[in-house]
């Protein structure tokens, strides 16, 4: 009986050992997770970046080879760290902090020790890793900007944060992710996916090779190029133009909704984010807290979008029908309301119909215009919530879904918004009448005023606007080719179109006609308030304007915002008109236009002290002046370049 216990005792301990040996070696290995085993060490194969074009084909944005100093901090022994940080050119103090923050992080997982080595820097290091154990070398590429231009457009790459590791399993510690611009947008599509190594170790923790032949270990994935809507050549332009001044620039082609330029001023060299020097440049631009380099003021700036606006109220009052293209109202240099005046104006015949209120850009006919459409309801509520939702529909008071990361809702006010603010029943249209010309609570930013200028282009709809033109074996999402229309039916905008075609002809912006090209625009004059110590100052007017060109068939639409630039006609307008005629005909006639912006600058005015005194338009004699510089001329091309 002993002996047949012990023969099936023998077989049960047989049995055990088999299964647990099944498992660990069957089972178990299905479900190991390598990620978690110390024996293994995890080393990532960084993709290509995918490279991005421009709308013709121009490469933008390439990659370079970059080098990482890698560290497991419980795999980290004792060294020399004089030796190890001259070589990095660290401190001691620096070495410690970023110890500290990887094995705070994990103390078994890689973590980035220095980023961006040099080749120099890297050629003197690889030959000495093998004295610091616990560190290596880790290669991935790098961003390489083919381009000065641009930067708010194309963005940079940042490493990424403890809440980004945190909301997405995919990166780690001193990985790269887009922060800006088309970087950010588009980051899924251009990073790619990493490919890992898993190797084996022993237990003196040295490599043996790879762990299960390499049966286990991936190949990256490249990341996809992309082309954008940009045209780099008019980008490249709008700066130049915007040199020595603050605002932006959006141009749009209306047929598409395709960005072609995008301009925030002041701009920087994307190529100063790149590298070891990232932190210290980027940190020199967010602290200047003056001209805001980073601060993209075509997508962000919220302005009062002045008298381009009144054409918004002319399409709005035709269609309520409560004022004809006949229709004539008297302007006495100004709007009054019986002996006091709303609002002034400024000197031009008078009475006027449509046609000439708009080209004259007449204050007066737009505030009878606007009383009118709220007027028309019993409460001006109503009236003001039917006013505001046909604004609205030309995609202002929101954000607009294009596909960028960045933007600003802008502001139009409803009823609502006026009950709030005088309580329900207790105002009038004579309240808010400044609405008429565009100031008052109305605020927008330069890409919604370009947009708008789209979709009186296009007659009443527009497309989305959009920076991604193509993805490499991909489609773009098609609510960027879907057509979103206004609430202005079409036969309302030809009159419209007719007075802004005028503003050219025999308005406010004759002085800027460009031979051969129909364009259709609208000067504006934005009063520009801030509160000094408590009191609503006065600060030199913006210049705003926006077009579109040729008036049939239009192939760009824009807006132009130039801080503190007096009158519309004065900088934004001239900009604008060079900006069209750059991209329709591909070089410069009006090169009169063109020597004034380039040799004028704003940054006297931006140098004002703010000491509670109104700056008027007589302060235009104190624009500073500067050089030409004859190599920025935009020259025509010769006879056999036009062929």
């Amino acid at each position: 009986m002993r002996k047949f216990l012990l023969f099936v005792s023998i077989i049960i301990v047989g049995l055990i050992f088999i299964s647990r040996l099944f498992y660990l070696q069957i089972y178990s290995a299905h479900n190991h997770d390598l990620f978690e085993d110390n024996a293994i060490r995890k080393v990532y194969d960084y993709p290509k970046r995918g490279f991005v074009y421009d709308r013709n084909g121009e490469l933008l944005v390439a990659n370079q080879p970059s080098y990482d100093v890698m560290f497991i901090p419980r795999e980290v022994k004792p060294l020399d760290t004089l030796e190890f940080c001259s070589m990095l050119k660290i401190s001691k103090e620096k070495f410690k902090e970023i110890y500290e923050k990887g094995y705070h992080y994990s103390p078994w997982l890689p973590s980035v020790f220095i980023a961006h080595l040099s080749k120099e820097d890297y050629a003197v290091l690889q030959e000495k890793m093998r004295k610091f154990e616990g560190f290596y070398i880790q290669k991935r590429s790098l961003r390489l900007y083919q381009t000065n231009i641009g930067a708010n457009v194309l963005g940079d790459l940042g490493e990424v944060n403890n809440a980004i590791i945190e909301n997405d399993p995919y990166y780690k510690m001193g990985d790269l992710i887009g922060k800006q611009g088309v970087e950010a947008s588009y980051e899924d599509v251009l990073r790619g996916k990493k490919g890992i190594k898993f190797i084996q170790k022993d237990r003196f923790n040295r490599d043996i090779g790879p762990y299960k032949d390499g049966v286990y270990d991936t190949l990256p994935e490249p990341g996809k190029d992309i082309r954008i809507t940009i045209d780099s050549k008019l980008q490249e332009y709008g700066e130049l133009l915007m040199k020595h001044k603050r605002g932006g620039i959006i141009a749009i082609e209306p047929s598409s909704g395709e960005i072609l330029a995008m301009v925030s001023a002041p701009s920087y060299n994307p190529n100063l984010l790149v590298g070891r020097n990232r932190s210290k440049n980027y940190s020199k631009m967010h602290y200047d807290t003056i001209a805001k380099p980073l601060y993209d003021r075509s997508l962000l700036a919220q302005y009062p979008p002045g008298s381009p606006f009144k054409v918004l109220n002319a399409l709005i009052g035709l269609q309520e029908k409560v004022v004809t293209t006949e229709d004539k109202f008297s302007c006495r240099m100004g709007y009054y309301l019986g002996s006091r005046r709303l609002t002034g104006c400024h000197s031009h015949p008078s009475p006027l119909s449509m046609n000439d209120g708009i080209a004259q850009s007449c204050n007066s006919y737009f505030c009878n215009v606007y009383r009118r459409i709220i007027d028309k309801y019993d409460d001006p509520a109503k009236g003001m919530d039917v006013w505001s939702n046909h604004v609205k529909s030309f995609g202002l008071g929101n954000y607009l879904g294009y596909d960028l990361k960045i933007g600003s809702k802008g502001r139009i006010p409803d009823g609502d918004f006026y009950d709030k603010w005088y309580g329900k029943g207790r105002w009038s249209s004579t309240y808010n009448i400044s609405n008429a010309i565009g100031q008052g609570e109305i605020e927008a930013t330069p890409i919604q005023l370009a947009n708008m200028a789209a979709a009186i282009a296009n007659r009443g709809y527009f497309y989305t606007p959009h920076i991604i033109k193509s993805i490499e074996n991909d489609t773009i999402d098609k609510k960027f080719t879907t057509r979103k229309y206004t609430t202005i039916d079409k036969e309302n905008f030809e009159p419209v179109i007719h007075g802004m075609f005028d503003v050219y002809n025999k308005g406010t912006a004759t002085a800027l006609r460009v031979p051969g090209i129909d364009i259709c625009g609208k000067t504006g004059t934005a009063e520009n308030f801030i509160k000094i110590d408590g009191v609503k100052t006065q600060l030199t007017d913006h210049s705003i304007f926006v077009a579109f060109a040729p008036k049939d068939n239009p192939k760009i639409a824009i807006a132009v915002f130039v801080e503190n630039g007096y009158w519309g006609s004065r900088f934004a307008g001239k900009i604008a008109s060079l900006m069209i005629e750059k991209y329709i005909k591909g070089y410069i006639t009006r090169t009169d236009l063109e020597d004034w912006i380039l040799t004028h600058s704003l940054e006297d005015e931006y140098a004002k002290p703010y000491s509670g005194e109104p700056f008027g338009i007589n302060g235009a004699t104190t624009l500073q002046t500067i050089p030409l510089d004859e190599s920025l001329r935009s020259k025509k091309p010769t006879d056999l370049e036009d062929k």
